[in-house]
């Protein structure tokens, strides 16, 4: 008796635990396999559209002029987007500083554009801040053309890899 309602209580746990598994779909996160988080306004209430872009990817760059190694990652990945295929990713790169003055003179002092440089104005305080999890340092996000994130804190390497991969 003690073992037939063992049985039957392991049983009854074990359909639970698989029935709630098929229901389980892709959460939003900042982590790999999440559905990377909506960006909807910065700037000029400009947004980021990642979503539903087919076979292209879109890397967004998180950066700071306060965070040397976010920085120096900024340069060196747009020093290598002019070597990729427009048609097959997009770049964006996200400013968290809190001044805009501090923004335009690093972009000049880093011999940058400004096209697909945004900036965010609300530093640490900011819900993309929160959203993407970047108290635990800028970073970089890679997102396929479904939303879902697919990289993350790649270099500029890394990133030509993966694209090109997909090809």
């Amino acid at each position: 008796m003690k073992i037939g309602t063992c049985v039957l209580s392991v049983a009854v746990v074990w359909l639970f635990l698989s029935a709630g598994t098929d229901k389980a779909g892709i959460t939003e996160g900042y982590h790999l396999g999440d559905l990377a988080p909506r960006i909807e306004s910065l700037e000029n209430n400009r947004g980021i559209d990642f979503r539903n872009r087919s076979e292209s990817y879109t890397l967004v760059n998180f950066w700071a002029a306060y965070d040397a190694d976010s920085r120096v990652r900024n340069i060196a990945l747009w020093n290598k987007v002019k070597d990729w295929d427009s048609t097959r990713i997009k770049v964006y790169s996200v400013s968290m500083d809190e001044k805009f003055s501090v923004f335009t003179e690093t972009l000049k002092t880093d011999g940058l554009e400004s096209a697909n440089q945004w900036y965010d104005g609300k530093g640490k305080s900011s819900l993309l801040y929160k959203t993407y999890g970047l108290k635990k340092g800028l970073r970089n996000f890679l997102i396929d053309g479904k939303g879902v994130i697919v990289g993350v804190d790649l270099t500029p390497e890394a990133v030509s890899r993966i694209v090109n991969k997909s090809v």
